[in-house]
């Protein structure tokens, strides 16, 4: 076995929409994290130099699979999947970033993921971990069930510009917001705005959903500024690098509740997301795993790139009990990661020198790791997460926290 690192005002901030204080209603039952004992990464640094030139800088949208990026990216093409649109419209926009639950398990399956350029799956609070997916090259005509915001969505949506939809915060994260100057990028829920953000009620379940459509409609009707974003840094080739290990089976364990798994299909060349199907034992005995699809096309969540992010997290706030927690995670500067794409699993470096940088990710020689043409899935976890490689093509994350 193979171990390796992975690694003001808040009065006007009260606009609590129907879920927006959650400290009962969103929080589950608090589940055990697994623990930690590798040594932790170094702490992340701010004073990193730009993204390095790439060789190619294609000037017309390419009819086939090209390298492009990370910057002087054609006009049809997303700077987020290196792919052209079907539809190059929608690329003059501002992109919308939307939160997707996934649990309570029986209000599965979500809507819409598979429609995203971009996802991170993140750890929030108490065992559980929540989608924050942006959409920009294509469009869903419904993205849900939609819940709360956490502070990690404030440094998400500097780095790809986007307007974020979401259900509600707590204050404290609603004043991150804020301070960071978001506050009119902010999509809730609110009396006279169906559409964008309407209720449905599958099963009874009184779901929160949205439209990406009517999303962008939303953001030009309300002034936020929608013209197209300087948005670079992402680098794009459709041939792997040499240098990579044997991965075609990925596990990413948060907690007994969350877990995770990603299956490499070589006849579409994509990754198959399976989600966990029940509790487990707190050493993953009893792991059980279903196909994680989306309502909308019946289909398996897929992704062309997995790449697993090591950053700091801890705590900005915990009760007394521990039963309400909001988590800190820090994206800046320079972190541990692996990409994972093509059945061949990467150590690389992630890096976002500044606040409004898209994070892309490097070699140990500082030159640019290619992301294959297509959609990304992030994974975030813990700097003393735990990775194995436990047989020749499987690799094994398992979260560590902080």
């Amino acid at each position: 076995m193979r171990d390796r690192i992975v690694l003001a005002a808040i009065c006007m901030l009260l606009l609590i929409a129907c879920n927006g204080n959650e400290n009962s209603a969103d929080t589950p039952t608090a589940s055990p994290i697994p623990s930690a004992t590798i040594t932790p990464l170094p702490s992340p640094t701010e004073t990193i130099a730009p993204p390095p030139s790439a060789t190619v800088e294609p000037t017309a949208a390419p009819t086939e699979l090209v390298q492009v990026g990370p910057d002087n990216f054609p006009s049809q093409v997303s700077p987020f999947t290196g792919l052209q649109a079907s539809d190059p419209y929608w690329l003059d926009r501002r992109p919308l970033a939307v939160k997707i639950q996934i649990f309570p398990r029986g209000q599965r399956p979500v809507m819409g993921a598979s429609f995203a350029d971009i996802v991170y799956d993140y750890y929030q609070n108490n065992g559980m971990t929540r989608f924050h997916a942006i959409f920009y090259s294509q469009n869903a005509e419904e993205v849900g069930p939609i819940r709360s915001a956490r502070l990690l969505d404030a440094e998400l949506m500097n780095m790809y510009k986007t307007a974020l939809a979401f259900g509600g915060a707590d204050w404290r994260i609603l004043k991150r917001f804020t301070e960071q100057g978001l506050t009119d990028r902010l999509i809730r829920e609110a009396p006279g705005n169906c559409p964008p953000m309407c209720r449905i009620d599958p099963n009874g379940y009184n779901l929160l959903v949205t439209n990406t459509t009517e999303l962008t409609n939303y953001v030009v009707a309300k002034g936020i500024g929608n013209d197209r974003q300087p948005i670079n840094g992402m680098y794009f080739d459709p041939n792997p690098p040499p240098g990579g290990l044997p991965g075609t089976q990925i596990y990413v364990r948060y907690s007994i509740s969350a877990y995770n798994r990603w299956d490499y299909d070589p006849t579409s060349g994509s990754y198959l997301r399976f989600q966990d199907a029940q509790e487990s034992s707190s050493n993953g005995e009893n792991e059980a795993y279903a196909p994680m699809v989306d309502k909308l096309t019946g289909a398996q969540l897929t992704a062309k790139n997995v790449v697993i992010l090591a950053a700091a997290h801890g705590y900005a706030y915990q009760s007394r009990t521990g039963s309400s927690e909001i988590i800190e995670i820090n994206l800046d500067g320079t972190g541990q990661a692996y990409a994972i794409r093509d059945g061949l699993f990467y150590e690389v470096t992630w890096n976002r020198p500044a606040k409004d940088s898209v994070l892309y990710l490097t070699f140990s020689d500082g030159s640019l790791y290619p992301f294959k043409p297509g959609n990304t899935w992030f994974q975030v976890v813990g700097e003393t997460t735990q990775t194995t490689n436990p047989f020749e093509n499987v690799w094994r994350i398992v979260f560590g926290f902080p």
